[in-house]
């Protein structure tokens, strides 16, 4: 069953109003990489949001995803590197 965290989608929206977070991402430009992602693994199949943001991680190092999606404990950047993130406990 999905979590939900009343008001979760209004504070990220301002966030990057205030510009906190930075979501310059283009998937046009992306494409290649983040097929390579959703390719790899169709035991456990990663949905095309969360390539994007494992791309993304891959593109920033010193990027922290915020996610409420625990499948991001799973998931690696550059193959093997934990990809450093904030969600709820």
């Amino acid at each position: 069953m999905p979590v939900s965290f009343p008001g979760a989608q209004g504070a990220v929206l301002d966030l990057v109003e205030r510009s906190v977070l930075d979501l310059s991402f283009h998937l046009d430009d992306e494409t290649t990489g983040v097929s390579s992602l959703l390719q790899k693994d169709r035991n456990a199949p990663m949905s095309l949001a969360d390539g994007c943001l494992v791309r993304m991680a891959e593109l920033y190092e010193d990027g922290v995803v915020l996610t409420l999606d625990s499948d991001f404990g799973f998931y690696r950047k550059h193959g093997r590197k934990v990809i450093p993130r904030i969600s709820p406990d």
